[in-house]
């Protein structure tokens, strides 16, 4: 067999369904008969709830409940979400403070929160959710990313919810001391809100037997099936949790919310169904929101400028809680690719998670890796510019040699294969550098600066190696793949059936694909990482593997031979000898006429024997009108090394979600809270997100270096693009600004703040 496929473009099949309105999202296909959901939430950024009055509320037309924690409490729920927290640099771990499904005592961030009202229309939930009313004492909020300020949590001294380090600080201190050369920068990764086209949404309904369905469009099942166990303090069979089609999810969608648990709630003591759907500005003020991190860089070289060390100190804003992954996000997961593709074991992270009075912080696409991505390759820039040499020399001169591998980094990644320089020799082709100084000079003739900006990524596959895969044989001849992952538009139901095709011959149309179904599907890892593609296809391999050995000693039994006499390629089963040539449908229906039903059914699991690291570069060209500050993105070219790639043409659909989000993130995209914790960006009028008008065309090509660590040769691909683009956007602007004297310049580069640090330096230079 063809282990990694085909690797041929096929164009996506759920898109006929979605495009012509036929998807089916949770709002879609809530029970017609569900009442409504809404919640009261906070106006104020921190206060003390004094008291909560619903009784207008409960006589309102249509009202069937209102729930404030006490409700909860009073139903034997367990109030508290659960969070990972971090270990601490001295062995202690973080603070874990209560985070609860509605408001207890306290309101901390702006949309917490404190009751939910339930009615038979939304209308009436509405109006009835403007009755219930609170009493607040106002208090101090806590907006800067800094250690200090009022108090959040008892928990948390000075609001520091983790201090992580990983690192050997006297090596690396006494690297510094002993360098040739010195380069340190302050670098601000800006908050961004995710914005999924479909904003969160649930409901929830009785099943027979006291059982409950929830219906969440996330990314992936079991986690909320296992909290709701815990929650509700019942077995976990108890709960049916299913995922529908979902529009969005770029780790937002990844966690449980308080939603999903008082709605869950609310169904079960009121024995009918119930339904949310969150609104834009409801999602702007709740939804997790990502990146949010201030660091200060050092590099080290040597009189060669050879790296000698890399040493960071962050300040991560976590919000007002712990949300599931957050203490994770900048520590743990900013360490896994610390130092990039670049061969330095001096390394040290230093990083203090900080609680604000604003909404959870958590992973967004990418999850850490885009942070440490962005703050190494401003900082292997910069350091360009300082130490007078090329920047793409420099990255050359630091890569880690091919003949190191498999490499272990500073920070325990071991990487299986990479071929920097053919990657970026590549993009270096792609990109004409050649004709840049020609691009320039037009450019400068038409009174614009011009900069082109240099990205080379590496990024970990994160999330479980280990999936299941189910292939089951139906009477009509279709076959039901069943997955453990969850598509978020990724186009899964198309690369999960086109490589059991590839695999087995089946035709593609009579593959249809099973997710996200925990009453269908056992267990499964779902969606984040970019993990789905590489353990989804190693377990459907891995049942494929089982029914060509079970088909083919079948066979060998219907044709009298030996089984090692049957071989399968791809398409047919063939015995040595004879012309019996079943396809695999044609076994499956042989297994049916002989009642064998053990091959009609076959579940198989399989685990990864090691992560991959796909890499690349990013080449960014902009335009700077220096009379506006306007910055047009001008070129845009990604060589990446995916490994081998199943689907081409979705792997680079991939890619260009990936870098409109990076270059949204580095052009327009900036969350603002006022001094009272008021989210000021809560609409589509104040929140940059990019327009189709902002994002270039963007060339893609594949360079790949096959991956060791699975036997199809893969490298994940959803978050790379994000991975990127950043730092690319970021160093192109700061090529161009540098001809004017800039010297420091932080996203986003909207058209005020690069007009702004112009006319500084302009002043500074005078």
């Amino acid at each position: 067999m063809d282990k990694f496929g085909k690797s041929a473009a096929q164009s996506r099949v759920e898109d006929l369904r979605l495009l012509t309105g036929h998807g089916r999202y949770v709002d879609d296909i809530a029970p017609e008969n569900a009442w409504f959901v809404t919640f009261v939430r906070s106006p104020f950024g921190h206060a003390r709830i004094l008291g909560v009055d619903t009784s207008a509320a409960l006589a309102a037309p249509g009202v069937k409940a209102v729930l404030t924690v006490e409700d909860l409490e009073a139903m034997g729920l367990s109030i508290g979400m659960t969070a990972t927290v971090q270990t601490n640099r001295d062995g202690s771990k973080g603070a874990a403070p209560l985070r609860p499904l509605l408001a207890k005592g306290k309101v901390n961030y702006v949309g917490e929160a404190v009751a939910a009202v339930v009615a038979e229309t939304l209308v009436q939930a509405k109006d009835a959710a403007e009755l219930v009313e609170v009493d607040y004492e106002d208090l101090p909020a806590k907006i800067d990313l800094a250690p200090g300020g009022p108090t959040i949590h008892d928990e948390a001294p000075d609001n520091v919810a983790y201090d992580f380090s990983e690192g050997d600080a006297d090596k690396v201190e006494a690297a510094i001391a002993a360098a040739a050369h010195v380069v340190t920068m302050p670098i601000g990764d800006n908050r961004i809100i995710v914005n999924s086209m479909e904003p969160r949404g649930c409901y929830a309904e009785p099943m027979e037997g006291g059982r409950l369905h929830v219906c969440v469009n996330g990314q992936g099942v079991w986690g909320l099936k296992n909290a709701l166990a815990r929650v509700f303090g019942e077995d976990a069979g108890t709960f049916r949790v299913t995922n529908p089609d979902v529009g969005g999810g770029f780790g937002m969608k990844g966690f449980t919310y308080p939603e999903y648990y008082v709605c869950a709630a609310a169904a079960r003591k009121l024995d009918h169904p119930v339904r949310w759907m969150s609104e834009r500005t409801e999602a702007m003020l709740t939804d997790n929101g990502g990146r949010a991190v201030d660091a200060v860089c050092t590099l080290a070289f040597d009189k060669d400028h050879k790296i000698t060390a890399y040493k960071v100190e962050g300040l991560s804003n976590l919000g007002a809680y712990n949300s599931e992954f957050g203490q994770m996000i900048q520590s743990f997961l900013w360490a896994r690719v610390l130092m990039g593709t670049y061969d330095v074991q001096t390394t040290l992270l230093n990083v203090k998670g900080i609680y604000t009075n604003t909404v959870q912080v958590d992973a967004y696409r990418g999850a850490g890796r885009p942070e440490a991505i962005y703050a190494l390759e401003r900082m292997m820039d910069y350091a360009a510019r300082q130490l007078g040499t090329d920047p793409w020399t420099l990255r050359r001169k630091n890569f880690i040699p091919v003949s190191a591998f498999p490499y272990t980094s500073a920070t325990g990644e071991k990487y299986d294969v990479g071929d920097f320089n053919k990657v970026l020799s590549r993009v270096e082709i792609e990109c004409d550098r050649a004709g840049f100084p020609a691009r320039r000079a037009a450019s400068a003739s038409r009174g614009k600066l011009r900069g082109q900006g240099l990205c080379y990524y590496i990024e970990s596959i994160l999330g479980s190696p280990e999936e299941d895969a189910t292939v089951e044989f139906q009477e009509d001849g279709t076959v039901l793949l069943y997955v453990g992952t969850q598509s978020g538009g990724q186009g899964h139901e198309t690369v999960f059936a086109k490589f059991l095709s590839d695999q087995t011959g089946i035709p593609l149309d009579s593959i249809r694909v099973i997710q996200g179904d925990s009453d269908r599907i056992a267990r499964g890892g779902g969606t984040g990482g970019s993990r789905s593609v590489t353990t989804q296809n190693n377990a459907t391999l891995a049942a494929v593997t089982r029914l060509v050995s079970g088909f083919g000693a079948m066979i060998a039994e219907e044709a009298g031979v030996d089984p090692a006499e049957v071989s399968f390629d791809d398409e047919r089963f063939r015995v040595a000898g004879s012309n019996l040539t079943p396809t695999m449908l044609e076994a499956a229906e042989m297994a049916r006429a002989k009642g064998r039903d053990d091959l009609l059914k076959i579940t198989e699991t399989a685990t990864l024997p090691g992560r991959s690291y796909p890499n690349g570069g990013h080449v960014c060209e902009v335009e700077v009108d220096p009379a506006t500050g306007q910055v047009t993105v001008e070129r845009y070219t990604v060589v990446d090394d995916f490994g081998n790639l199943i689907n081409p043409m979705l792997a680079e659909g991939q890619v260009h979600g990936g870098v409109a989000q990076g270059l949204g993130q580095a052009l327009s995209e900036q969350v603002v809270y006022d001094e009272n914790g008021q989210l000021l960006t809560a609409t589509f009028m104040d929140y940059g997100m990019p327009r189709a008008a902002d994002l270039p065309l963007i060339d893609f090509t594949s360079e790949p270096v096959p991956s060791t660590a699975n036997i199809m040769g893969m490298k994940g691909c959803g978050e790379a693009g994000t991975v990127g683009s950043m730092a690319a956007v970021a160093n192109a602007v700061m090529d161009a600004l540098w001809q004017a004297g800039v010297r420091q310049a932080d996203m986003p580069f909207t058209p005020h703040r690069v007009w702004a640090m112009l006319n500084d330096a302009k002043r500074d230079a005078a």
